[in-house]
């Protein structure tokens, strides 16, 4: 409780406060290439659900052509695929790298955003979650969560629902740490990356 309550949000600021540097010298090159491939926006940026339904702005990295249509799958969630026509060049490396995520640090660092927690909702008029959904709007949405860290883009919605609902549930630092670990092994790797 205590983990959950302070100390989980005080590593969270702390840690994304130091990568910051880092993180600028990412900016910078990524900058540069969008630049010169496009010409673009470089931030995608998209409004999602928080904690307690709280509505934030999200950052990422733009991966995609400017205007680029929504697609989704049959269960709601994200298309994506290797041969995506709206990926740019640049947006493609972005996303098999995971790189186009490091933006939200920034959300991390005001708070919006934890470093690991459920991915964020798309707010929907008239969207009431319930069981397994409503769960996941119990913590911070984070930069990396136990189902993106294991399966990534490779399961359905529900059960990424199911999988964030156990994390909400039973959040605890070796848990994190843990979900940490595997997310490097699952980028440098890079498994997982599109829906099956």
């Amino acid at each position: 409780m205590f983990y959950r309550k302070y100390m989980k949000r005080t590593l969270d600021f702390i840690i994304a406060l130091f990568a910051l540097p880092f993180w600028i010298i990412i900016f910078l090159i990524v900058f540069l290439l969008i630049k010169i491939d496009d010409g673009g926006p470089i931030f995608y940026n998209a409004e999602r659900l928080g904690k307690n339904g709280k509505i934030f702005k999200m950052y990422k990295f733009r991966s995609m052509k400017v205007n680029a249509p929504d697609i989704r799958n049959k269960d709601g969630s994200t298309f994506n695929a290797v041969d995506d026509p709206r990926l740019t060049k640049v947006g493609a490396i972005l996303r098999k790298t995971s790189s186009d995520e490091t933006a939200q640090l920034l959300n991390v660092l005001v708070g919006d955003m934890s470093l690991v927690g459920p991915r964020p909702f798309l707010p929907v008029k008239g969207f009431t979650p319930q069981g397994f959904a409503k769960d996941r709007l119990m913590v911070r949405p984070g930069l990396t969560g136990y189902a993106q860290a294991y399966y990534r883009n490779s399961i359905n919605q529900k059960r990424q629902e199911e999988i964030d609902s156990y994390y909400a549930n039973n959040l605890n630092f070796i848990l994190d740490a843990k979900i940490v670990l595997k997310t490097i092994k699952t980028v440098l790797l890079r498994e997982n990356i599109y829906h099956s």
